[in-house]
């Protein structure tokens, strides 16, 4: 509970998420400009599930950045370690939405996943807002 608290958990699993996501980006490129059939793949990049796997590629970088920032966030925030605990534990949950949209494309998920990331990460930011409009960092 301390590390989560801490934000440790976040900036681990952020830089881990922001690895994975550029390596995503990469096979990405590589499936548009150089695999054996890159001309019927970038013909199709705008469709279906070409745009999902760039939807969950900006996702899930975004995403990791945002448990980067929060994972620092937590470390100077003047709150109870439980309430920065479920502040960081939402954010990470947000990771839930990109891997929903992968999920989807991939396996045929339904897209609750993604609705619950999403629901997670914005609960986890404004509540955080919050906490520190009304108790303030360290300073």
């Amino acid at each position: 509970m301390r590390a989560l608290a801490a934000g440790r958990w976040n900036l681990s699993v952020g830089l881990t998420g922001l690895t994975l996501f550029m390596v995503y980006g990469f096979v990405l490129i590589y499936m548009r400009d150089f695999a054996p059939d890159h001309e019927q793949w970038a013909a199709d990049y705008g469709n279906g599930t070409h745009f999902e796997a760039r939807l969950a590629h900006v996702h899930g970088a975004l995403f990791s950045l945002l448990n980067v920032l929060m994972g620092m966030v937590l470390s100077h925030l003047k709150v109870a370690d439980k309430q920065r605990a479920w502040i960081g534990g939402l954010t990470l949950a947000g990771l839930l939405m990109p891997l929903g949209i992968v999920a989807e494309f991939t396996l045929g998920a339904p897209p609750v996943l993604v609705l619950v990331g999403a629901v997670c990460i914005m609960v986890a930011f404004g509540w955080a807002s919050v906490a520190a409009l009304h108790r303030g960092g360290n300073t």
